[in-house]
């Protein structure tokens, strides 16, 4: 599978991170919590992209911008959480 393209989109208080084809569209938003904390609080993919490691790409770009930036994610999404118990080299930037 060729890598996804992963966009992000911040806002005052959050963002999210977006994979865009055609017309449709799989985003995983989050919540800023002080200058070092991200909350991702829901993963959101249509039954078009199932199979494709769209959700686990989008919860990776987040991990990857969370390392670059000294950031700690929270991840309150049941699918961002269960990515995390599946991805031990993530533990790195889940807040405990």
């Amino acid at each position: 599978m060729s890598e996804l393209e992963i966009l992000r989109d911040e806002g005052e208080t959050g963002g999210r991170y977006l994979f865009r084809d055609g017309a449709d569209e799989a985003e995983m938003t989050y919540s800023r919590a002080g200058e070092s904390l991200i909350i991702i609080d829901h993963t959101g993919v249509p039954e078009v992209f199932r199979g494709r490691g769209v959700g686990v790409a989008l919860v990776t770009r987040a991990v990857e911008d969370a390392r670059a930036e000294g950031k700690k994610i929270v991840p309150l999404c049941p699918f961002a959480a269960a990515q995390f118990r599946r991805h031990p080299e993530w533990q790195d930037v889940l807040n405990r």
